[in-house]
């Protein structure tokens, strides 16, 4: 809860110093978030690559465990579908590409600032914020009405870090391998999957 209220004291800091003209002048002519971008496809990378837990896990439990983030990607975007028969005035491929954030808010506002514009960017931001929050809300009830699996699948790519230790506390700890591939899948396909919708 704090690390998402953090996220949203920067983000309303910096859409109100910039309202104000109140940042030098490089803030506003040069993109930075490129680079930034970079940065972050970098320790996603390091993050994954360190993370031996990854791999061992894959061998223990076999081709069973990629079922669940499919049924993560095959669940949200059939919830896109869903959602763009009430949003008309949002186009599918956007709204493809804010679900396709898979909670990882940071990375996917990034790479559709980048590839789409800041309207867009600024709504991946928002409601991947919103789903981490969920998660951290929901997963009581979830696991009560819905299974434990299901906790996992909401928590999308924050299932490996920032929502492990609420999806374990009430689907169990026999859930964190789970839980942890499933993250760290969703992780890598954010970017693959948004830039591919936009190229």
């Amino acid at each position: 809860m704090k690390e998402n209220i953090l996220v949203l004291t920067f983000f309303i800091s910096g859409a109100f110093l910039s309202y104000f003209n109140l940042l030098p002048q490089i803030f506003y002519k040069a993109d930075f978030s490129k680079y930034i971008l970079y940065i972050l496809l970098f320790l996603v990378g390091v993050i994954t690559g360190a993370n031996k837990r990854i791999f061992s896990i894959v061998k223990k439990v076999k081709y069973k465990i990629i079922f669940v983030p499919i049924s993560t990607v095959l669940g949200t975007t059939l919830g896109i579908f869903i959602l763009h028969l009430f949003l008309i005035r949002i186009s599918l491929k956007d709204l493809l590409a804010v679900g396709w954030g898979f909670g990882y808010y940071s990375l996917s506002s990034i790479i559709i600032k980048d590839l789409r514009n800041d309207a867009i960017s600024l709504i991946a931001l928002l409601s991947n914020i919103f789903r981490e929050l969920f998660t951290f809300i929901g997963a009581p009830l979830l696991v009560k009405t819905t299974g434990k699996l299901s906790a996992i699948s909401s928590g999308g790519a924050t299932s490996m870090d920032t929502t492990l230790p609420i999806i374990t506390k009430f689907a169990g700890e026999e859930y964190t391998i789970i839980s942890i591939f499933h993250g760290a899948v969703l992780t890598i396909l954010v970017p693959i999957m948004i830039t591919l919708l936009y190229k």
